[in-house]
């Protein structure tokens, strides 16, 4: 089999004073296979060998490589990643692939369900995974043979065993594309897309001590029946949902429901605007919440955004090709620390083609506290958000300020370029939303004047038919004074006739009876 010299290395020939040899990676020609890297000491280094911040890094991996595939769940336990299911081509995808944090080697797990037989269990596509000690627990998902009502499965990583959860109260209706977002020691559940591809906006959640459903009433104004949306937890207590698409269009806009409170509001948004969008990821980091990939109906979003929870910011983190996996839709995105650093680790998706690649991005930005329940009596709380209160929250977290010692001066230099590119990013974002809202508003002016050099043109044009019609009703009018005039001279003429024909009659009357002779005694008769 002929074999071609894999992707570069993320790894140093030195690292942290360790000297090493180069990592040797070899790979079939379809990319489907490659070989154990022969220096382990590297490989172990991992993530770590990333010395740039806030750029998407490909990851030299081992083992044999995963099917490529989207809409997959993958959660981080362990030290490993673990992703499972997900849709290839129209197939849906039921094995479960854990690739090592330390070696970065992938390898395949063989998993059982209850009866102990080896099986792909539940082959599911835009499911939802999420760690719950040292279980995984597998929520909703599109399958061949969909039920009636959403289950709860769960994976147990000491045994490999699947099994089915007992659940009580009124579950759900099954759905795909739907989030569930751990707040607590509950999962709430939004959205999605049910049977009939009727979308849902719908709110369900499981407590996980009781294993109970409920199903609470809201107050505000929920978002719009959607699927494919990114959904995140802030403080414990606030849930925040984030765009999403429906069968006609994506959406870009912002929700955030206190599950204290039960009420929905839409905060002001700041920084850039968003780009809608729908199969994208999120994770978070303290306060700070990442979100890449997705696309619309124009194009896939290149851009990795960040969310500043705490005062509705939004920032460009960096930019990718338009085809690169980070920016794929329906791609997984998982966080993981190491030596206090905080890693973004992006897997597969499909943009043009189904992708089996591993990204990461090692995070500038990090939490300015450690992250408990906050209470709302407490100085630095955060009061339950609503109309009256939302302009009154003052929580503002701040960002570590930088150490500029000589064992980092280096990171803290790339760091201080990393910010600086970020916000000319966001300067020429705002430039060039100004150029375009000034283009247009020039438009609609000229759309607006020659409306009015229409409208004044048909004005002139009324103008014009109301002086011809003035002039013909004059013309009319006084042809209306002659023809009466006329008619009073033969009214008078006929009159005039009439007395001159009655006079002729009544003389020739007379005249004939003065010349009869009398009729005394004579009688005239015709003699023919």
């Amino acid at each position: 089999m002929a074999a071609v010299q894999g992707p570069v290395p993320i790894g140093s020939a030195s690292h942290n004073g360790i000297d090493s040899d180069e990592p040797k990676i070899i790979v079939a020609e379809n990319g489907e296979m490659a070989v154990d890297v022969q220096d382990k000491e590297v490989s172990m280094e991992g993530l770590c060998s990333i010395s740039a911040y806030d750029q998407w890094t490909s990851l030299s991996v081992s083992g044999q490589l995963p099917r490529p595939r989207y809409k997959h769940g993958a959660v981080v336990l362990q030290q490993k990643m673990y992703v499972f299911g997900g849709n290839h081509n129209g197939r849906y995808i039921g094995d479960i692939q854990v690739l090592d944090f330390k070696s970065l080697s992938w390898s395949k797990l063989e998993a059982k369900s209850e009866s102990a037989e080896a099986v792909s269990f539940a082959a599911c596509a835009g499911h939802s995974l999420i760690p719950w000690g040292n279980k995984i627990l597998c929520l909703a998902g599109h399958t061949r043979e969909p039920t009636e009502s959403l289950s709860v499965k769960e994976f147990d990583l000491q045994t490999s065993t699947w099994s089915t959860l007992r659940t009580y109260g009124s579950p759900p209706s099954s759905c795909g594309g739907q989030s569930v977002t751990l707040v607590g020691d509950t999962l709430v559940v939004f959205g999605g897309e049910g049977q009939g591809r009727s979308l849902l906006n719908d709110l369900h959640i499981l407590d996980l001590e009781t294993m109970t459903w409920d199903e609470f009433e809201t107050t505000g104004t929920p978002p719009s029946p959607r699927s494919e949306h990114a959904a995140a937890c802030f403080a414990e207590r606030y849930l925040l949902i984030f765009g999403g698409g429906s069968h006609s269009t994506c959406f870009s806009d912002l929700h955030i429901l206190d599950t204290q409170t039960m009420e929905w509001s839409r905060p002001q948004q700041q920084g850039v605007t968003p780009e809608p969008r729908a199969g994208h990821a999120g994770v978070t980091i303290g306060e700070y919440w990442f979100i890449t990939g997705g696309g619309n109906s124009r194009k896939g979003v290149s851009d990795t955004l960040v969310l500043n929870m705490s005062t509705y910011e939004w920032s460009v983190v960096t930019g990718l090709e338009a085809r690169a996996p980070p920016t794929s839709e329906g791609s997984s995105l998982v966080m993981h620390m190491i030596n206090g650093e905080n890693f973004l680790v992006s897997f597969g998706g499909y943009s043009g083609r189904y992708s089996n690649q591993v990204y990461a991005l090692k995070a500038s930005l990090k939490p300015s506290a450690p992250f408990q329940q906050i209470n709302e009596t407490e100085t630095n709380g955060i009061a339950p958000i609503s109309a009256e209160e939302n302009s009154s929250r003052k929580v503002i977290f701040e960002i570590e300020d930088l150490q500029d010692k000589p064992g980092n001066r280096a990171d803290t230099i790339k760091t201080s370029a990393q910010v600086v590119k970020g916000e000319r990013n966001q300067i020429e974002d705002r430039l060039n939303q100004e150029r375009l809202q000034s283009l247009r508003l020039k438009q609609e002016l000229a759309n607006v004047e020659n409306r009015n050099a229409e409208l004044t043109e048909e004005l002139d044009l009324v103008r014009d038919q109301l002086s011809v019609e003035h002039a013909r009703a004059s013309k009319l009018e006084v042809e209306v004074s002659e023809i009466q005039e006329q008619l009073q001279k033969m009214d008078a003429l006929e009159k005039e006739f009439e007395l001159l024909r009655g006079e002729p009659d009544s003389g020739s009357d007379e005249a004939s009876s003065s010349n009869q002779p009398p009729r005394a005694g004579r009688f005239w008769r015709w003699n023919g």
